[in-house]
């Protein structure tokens, strides 16, 4: 027996030497933390606990704490591999490229397709959570579609029009981002319509799948040529076609009763901006009473004036000298509907005829009765229009209601009375 004569230290040793060891623990990437029942420095022997621990963007893959046992192995694997994101989803119309895949610390950086916008954080670093930093990106389409509209499009307007017909090739739209539009919309008169004279705003927006809206805009100039403005003659009116001065207008000019126009009758706009033709004026109407015809005198009233023929056989006829004193207090109803009076008053060769002041030869009268057959022996009343017609005929007096009701229905009347209203001309 040596136990009396071992040494302690010498016992200590040789009950460690006896103790059944474990492999040194190795761990790739991480480390184990051992306690041990013989002392720091016996780290692997039997009973030895380690706890083990990765480093940072690594976790561990088997069991957190190992044991040395007595067949000389430990109580189990481990191994610390590297921590890894979830895959990250791909944007639509996009992509992302990545420098280590999608493990710890790997950074990726996202990129839209040409039109498109990233939306979120460009670049994402995978963290030791295994989570992505950043918000997730996308990409949208945020950009406008691309439309160009035609340059200023000006127009003269056509001779007697007051609009011009405008063309133009409708404008092609395209979008950025895809190519594809949704929609175009039109504000303003399309290609082909007719603009009124003056500016006019043309509006094409365009409309993608995103609803980005891309708008273009240009003018439709209309200009007139126009003369300068025209009055009507003192004493007379004026009708003028189209706007009353723009380039190929007519005005037509006409006299009131009693007058008579000299100068040109219509006068036209044209291209250079200047009137056609001679300024008219309305003339006292001058009747020559010294023709040798009655046709020559009636001529004279042709398209002019309407005529009252009031014929009798003595000037002290009754129907004669009522049918005066009912026409005197009428005298501004006849002129407002252009009615001369003329009198023929006697039997040939004692018969005279009057026009207002001016006396008729006898022989003129006389022709006058011959040619419009009027009886030389009653009292007689012809009514006759503008172009000399015989439209009525009164074997006794009528009233100024009467005649003023019967010329208002001629045809030539009615644009009359429309012009007169027009200027404010009317009797008490």
């Amino acid at each position: 027996k040596l136990e009396p004569y071992l040494n302690p230290e010498c016992v200590f040793l040789f009950s460690v030497l006896e103790t059944p060891w474990c492999s040194p623990i190795k761990v790739k990437h991480g480390y184990a933390n051992c306690r041990t029942p013989q002392g720091e420095y016996y780290k692997n022997v039997l009973g030895t606990r380690c706890d083990i621990r990765c480093q940072k963007g690594y976790e561990l893959h088997g069991p957190q704490q190992l044991i040395c046992q007595s067949s000389k192995r430990w109580s189990g694997k481990v191994l610390c591999k590297q921590k890894r994101c979830p895959t990250l989803s791909m944007p639509t119309n996009g992509g992302f490229k990545c420098l280590d895949g999608a493990y710890f610390g790997s950074r990726c950086e996202y990129y839209c397709s040409p039109g498109y916008q990233l939306k979120g954080d460009r670049i994402v670093t995978c963290m030791d959570n295994k989570v992505w930093s950043g918000r997730p990106a996308s990409c949208v389409d945020t950009e406008p579609p691309r439309i160009q509209c035609p340059s200023v499009k000006e127009k003269t307007a056509e001779p007697n029009k007051l609009t011009a017909r405008v063309f133009w090739d409708t404008p092609e739209g395209r979008d950025t981002a895809d190519g594809i539009l949704t929609d175009v919309i039109l504000k303003g008169l399309p290609p082909g319509s007719h603009f009124p004279e003056g500016d006019h705003k043309i509006q094409y927006t365009v409309y993608d799948r995103a609803e980005n809206k891309g708008t273009c805009k240009f003018l439709v100039k209309v200009r007139v040529r126009r003369c300068a403005k025209l009055n009507a003659p003192d004493n007379g009116y004026i009708k003028c076609s189209g706007d009353g001065n723009n380039y190929g207008a007519t005005c037509e000019f006409s006299c009131i009763g009693g007058y008579e126009l000299q100068g040109s009758p219509a006068r036209v706009c044209q291209y250079n901006l200047g009137w056609s033709g001679v300024e008219p004026t309305c003339a006292p109407m001058n009747i020559n009473v010294n023709v040798r015809t009655a046709a020559a005198l009636l001529d004279q009233f042709y398209e002019k004036r309407r005529l009252l023929i009031i014929s009798t056989p003595t000037a002290a006829n009754f129907f004669y000298r009522m049918q005066l004193g009912m026409l005197q207090p009428a005298q501004c109803g006849l002129d407002l509907r252009h009615v001369t009076v003329v009198e023929l008053v006697g039997v040939f060769p004692a018969q005279i005829g009057r026009i207002g002041v001016k006396l008729l030869p006898p022989s003129l009268a006389l022709q006058l009765r011959l040619l419009l057959r009027i009886p030389h022996y009653n009292f007689n009343i012809v009514v006759m229009d503008k172009h000399g017609m015989d439209k009525e005929r009164y074997p006794f007096p009528a009233t100024p209601a009467e005649l003023f009701a019967l010329i208002d229905n001629f045809p030539l009347r009615k644009e009359e009375m429309k012009l007169q209203a027009e200027i404010g001309q009317s009797c008490p």
